[in-house]
């Protein structure tokens, strides 16, 4: 059975009791102010008229009651019959005959005869009937008063009643019945369109499905609008995973690309070698050492190879640690001294261009929440990129301080890139040369120094012209000295002369809204 089934039934059901009793109450109210008025009436104005009019002192009445009389002054809707037991005489008011000419009550034993009312039927009519026994005053034989009314009108308005009550409720029952079904399957309706919602999805697993409800935000609203929503997120969930699977098949291709080469080339070595080593006499033309010199090359390029594929695994292992969610431990960190071991190590890294540190005193004091290795890596990445891609020319290091945050600057003059190639840069394996392989490197350092920038709630600029080079500005979260002391004067700190070159704000075509309210401050 539906729900809109049974919540019709047990909804006609409820009504159906309420009718049943509501009826009954109204029914026997009607019922006992029909027989109780009639009741009270009578009895008192019989009983007392007979006492007045037929009924002498001494309890005795005469043999000659007029009976017409008696009627007149109760009610001459009554009917009344007199049997005396004695001589079996029986008088009867005129009224009597009007029902039938035979008609009579019937006359009870002497020792049975009760004075109250009872309820009687004859000849199929209702009647109220009071009955008294009372002794005549010459013999003193008992003689059997009756007084009946007709409940005839009475028990015809009950009837009609009856019928109207039973009419009434099955025709209520039967309406509200209809149109509870109705109500309910248009209440119901949407419950249906959620229905057909779940198995589109489960059928054609189109998550872009929505439920169309434009009625009151009741129960069923609210079920209607968190389907959407769950479905929404689902959608949103989807797409994000099927974007994690599409990234991890492009991942493993390009991982198997990179590590393909290196292996290529110590396998192409290890060949050699082998060839070389199990030979019986050198080849002709080449000396024991030319032998020796060859072995040495191919023995470097299998180092270097070894070299390039372990920087290659280790940036894929804390890549997956990073996709596994892994935190890293932080605490609080002196940035000067950081960043100044930074720029003295950096010296000794390979680079054609010429290294310029800047000014480094604006740190002083400076401090950061966060993993020292794991900036001290982030920088270097930035450098070395900076060195990779500067054939000639120079490379600047310095600080940029922005209210509550502090910038390291890392800049190049070297090939710079397009602007659409900006939001690609930080996907993995992404290399903005034209052919890969032309400038070494794995295409993973800066998507890892993107995910340590974000470990420590940072951001990154970037500024770059095709030809003339790309700056670098990772802004981290900074603690100063005087942040408490500095708080009544910030509105003064927004006259900060930040150091920018005015040429930058022509060339960043891709830079954030943040980063252009930073340049704007000045």
């Amino acid at each position: 059975m539906s729900i809109r089934l049974r919540l019709t039934a047990w909804y006609s059901g409820i009504l159906a009791l309420t009718l049943l009793m509501f009826s009954a109450i109204i029914y026997a109210f009607v019922y006992y102010n029909t027989y109780l008025s009639t009741y009270d009436t009578w009895q008192s104005r019989i009983r007392e008229q007979i006492r007045q009019s037929i009924v002498e002192q001494n309890g005795m009445v005469t043999s000659d009651i007029n009976i017409e009389n008696l009627l007149k002054t109760i009610d001459s809707r009554l009917y009344v019959q007199m049997y005396y037991y004695d001589t079996g005489t029986l008088k009867q008011s005129t009224n009597m005959a009007f029902v039938s000419n035979t008609f009579k009550f019937d006359i009870p034993e002497l020792n049975l005869v009760t004075s109250e009312f009872s309820r009687i039927h004859k000849d199929g009519r209702p009647f109220l009937m009071y009955q008294q026994v009372l002794q005549t005053k010459a013999t003193g034989s008992p003689v059997l008063l009756q007084i009946a009314a007709s409940m005839e009108e009475a028990e015809n308005m009950l009837s009609d009643l009856r019928f109207i009550l039973v009419l009434g409720s099955l025709s209520t029952l039967i309406f509200a019945f209809t149109l509870g079904l109705f109500l309910a399957r248009k209440s119901m309706a949407p419950i249906g369109k959620v229905i057909e919602a779940a198995n589109a999805v489960q059928t054609s697993s189109d998550l872009s499905v929505r439920i169309d409800y434009t009625g009151p935000q009741d129960e069923v609203g609210q079920l209607i609008s968190t389907v959407n929503r769950m479905l929404g997120r689902t959608e949103h969930f989807y797409k994000d995973l099927e974007e994690s699977y599409r990234t991890q098949r492009r991942f493993v291709s390009d991982a198997s690309h990179e590590l393909r080469t290196p292996l290529t080339t110590i396998r192409g070595n290890t060949d050699l070698l082998k060839k070389i080593w199990t030979m019986q006499s050198a080849p002709s033309g080449l000396s024991e050492e030319d032998l020796k010199q060859m072995s040495v090359e191919a023995i470097g390029d299998i180092a270097d190879e070894s070299e390039r594929m372990s920087r290659l695994i280790g940036d894929m292992l804390s890549l997956a640690r990073a996709d596994a969610g892994q935190t890293m431990q932080k605490e609080l960190l002196k940035l000067g001294p950081l960043v100044e071991d930074v720029v003295r190590r950096a010296q000794f890294l390979p680079h054609r261009a010429e290294w310029v540190p800047g000014d480094l005193s604006a740190l002083d004091g400076i401090a950061v929440v966060g993993n020292k290795d794991y900036l001290q890596q982030m920088l270097f990445i930035f450098i070395e990129n900076a060195f990779k891609y500067t054939m000639e020319g120079q490379v600047s290091f310095d600080i940029v301080v922005y209210r509550q945050q502090v910038g390291i600057r890392v800049k190049d003059s070297g090939i710079g890139m397009d602007k659409d190639e900006v939001p690609h840069i930080f996907e993995r394996f992404y290399r903005a040369d034209e052919s890969r392989g032309k400038t070494p490197g794995t295409g993973l350092g800066l998507s890892i120094a993107k995910w340590i920038i974000d470990e420590h709630q940072g951001s990154v600029e970037v500024v770059t012209v095709k030809g003339e080079g790309t700056t670098f500005i990772i802004w981290l979260p900074a603690l100063f000295p005087e942040i408490q002391a500095a708080s009544a004067a910030e509105a003064s700190s927004e006259d900060e002369v930040i150091d920018v070159e005015p040429d930058e704000i022509d060339k960043n075509d891709s830079e954030s809204e943040d980063a252009k309210s930073r340049r704007n401050a000045k």
